[in-house]
């Protein structure tokens, strides 16, 4: 069995994304208001962020009032990674806060579109269910309809998990996303031409691309400071390898019930307003397009949501 691992430093250390075909995994049947009740907290047309003041790129570190860290340490690695390192924790008076809200939060959903390179060199809408072949080039884009915390996690044939997302090299470690703020990876900004896709190899296979967004952050996991500096201690720290504990719980949420909603409008380009919201920070509006999937919680209480992304590469 093939042990390789899908880096997405965008790429950075592999050009190639190992295996493909795309099936996906997102729990029940459809439903028809869970696409409506994720864009219904979009914003209006005329409340769109203004391009001037997002010019300089997503904010993907958490906002300062979610800053504040409690003494201690948690360990990290799954076995190859022991170093303590110092987590986040709410102060008293954003737990009084969250409480104060909790009658407005919201339930937690994800928006996924698969776009894919056509000859012509567009992102194009792909078809979640299709195979892949040698060649071909993929790019992941995410919506979430409320701030949290993103996560990715990544499989190759059925072997042992490595977080890819955050990662050190990218957004300074930070994972935070806001509300309808779309996120791509890889960048179509990157610098070079092969770093912005995906690319299939020669090898066929299965890679499982593990999606999780979060309320909190996940225990015993560093992000941002704590997670460069972790980086920084030595040869094979990163990626991280996640506890056997916190994988577990993974898998359990992957099989919890959610609602979802599939769109088959596949072929079509991506927008400049897709293109420039992810890269330069900006919001998506009710008028903008929608992502393939939806898929949303049952109940407010759930803290966490898991997506996966089966691509078979034959």
């Amino acid at each position: 069995m093939r042990t390789r691992t899908i880096l997405f430093l965008l790429a950075m250390v592999m050009g190639c994304f190992g295996t493909g075909g795309v099936a996906s995994s997102f729990g029940q049947a459809p439903e028809e208001d869970v696409r409506g009740a994720f864009l219904t907290t979009r914003s209006k047309p005329v409340e769109k962020s203004s391009p001037s003041a997002s010019a300089a790129g997503p904010i993907r570190r958490r906002p300062k009032t979610a800053r504040a860290k409690a003494p201690g340490s948690a360990s990290v690695g799954g076995g190859t990674a022991n170093t303590s390192v110092t987590v986040g924790a709410k102060t008293e008076m954003e737990t009084e806060g969250v409480a104060a809200e909790k009658s407005k939060v919201q339930k937690m959903g994800l928006g996924l579109t698969l776009f894919t390179r056509d000859a012509n060199g567009l992102s194009v809408r792909a078809d979640p269910s299709r195979v892949f072949r040698s060649g071909e080039r993929v790019r992941v884009l995410l919506e979430t309809n409320t701030d949290g915390y993103l996560y990715i996690f990544n499989t190759t044939d059925g072997g042992k998990p490595v977080m890819i997302y955050p990662n050190a090299e990218l957004d300074e470690g930070g994972n935070y996303l806001q509300s309808h703020v779309p996120f791509e990876i890889p960048s179509s900004t990157a610098r070079e031409e092969r770093l912005r896709w995906f690319t299939f190899d020669n090898y066929e296979g299965a890679e499982r691309l593990f999606f999780v967004f979060t309320r909190e952050l996940l225990p015993f996991v560093p992000t941002e400071e704590d997670l460069v500096n972790y980086c920084k201690q030595g040869e094979g720290k990163c990626p991280i390898k996640p506890e056997s504990e916190l994988w577990m719980k993974i898998q359990t949420e992957l099989s919890a019930p959610v609602r979802v909603a599939k769109s088959e409008r596949y072929g079509k380009a991506q927008t400049t307003i897709e293109q420039d919201a992810s890269t330069r920070g900006l919001g998506l509006s009710k008028e903008d397009p929608e992502p393939s999937v939806v898929m949303m919680k049952a109940s407010t209480e759930a803290n966490i949501l898991v997506a996966m992304l089966e691509l078979v590469h034959k």
